[in-house]
């Protein structure tokens, strides 16, 4: 009777710690996925970082999509979601890490440019889509949509490289970093 006694004790003061990583994990899964397009939002796959930045997988990815919320992260807006290809996590990771190593921005881009030197700076995959929401808080938040293409140039992707409200430009070209500009998005 006594381990029955404790068995449900246990579980009465469980409870309330379940469902409260329950709620939050739901909250997590609604406020990551904000940024991705309504059509492949409920597919979507969300991810989020421990402590010791180890990537724990909060909702399995159905269409190859996945959100996080990186406001936790120096040098970041209040409020600011992203979803990517799962291929490009270890892209984020690496930029994640880089913006815990110099908060200053400066700082930031010179890691990158030696990574971007010494041939360690990940790819993103070729063609991806990063959406974004930032801004000071959920309401004011503005969407951006880039596409990567690694190393492309003006002439690789017969696109210009420079900022245009009209169409699509190519942005940090030559780099591992370039990405096209989806203006408005």
């Amino acid at each position: 009777m006594q381990r029955l006694l404790l068995f449900v004790l246990a579980a009465l003061l469980a409870a309330p710690a379940f469902s409260l990583a329950q709620s939050s994990d739901e909250e997590l899964i609604d406020r990551a996925t904000m940024a991705a397009p309504q059509r492949v939002r409920g597919g979507a796959g969300v991810v989020r970082w421990d402590a010791n930045n180890n990537r724990i997988v909060v909702k399995e990815s159905e269409n190859g999509l996945v959100c996080w919320d990186r406001s936790d992260v120096p040098g970041t807006a209040p409020f600011a979601v992203q979803c990517s290809a799962e291929a490009n996590l270890p892209r984020f990771e690496q930029n994640r890490m880089f913006s815990y190593q110099a908060a200053d921005a400066d700082e930031r881009r010179a890691l990158m440019a030696a990574s971007e030197e010494d041939g360690t700076r990940v790819l993103a995959a070729f063609g991806s889509v990063w959406y974004s929401m930032n801004g000071p808080d959920q309401e004011n938040a503005n969407r951006h949509t880039t596409i990567a293409v690694p190393n492309a140039t003006a002439e690789t992707v017969g696109l210009p490289d420079s900022r245009r409200s009209d169409g699509l430009w190519l942005m940090q070209a030559g780099t591992s970093s370039a990405h096209l500009m989806v203006p408005g998005l």
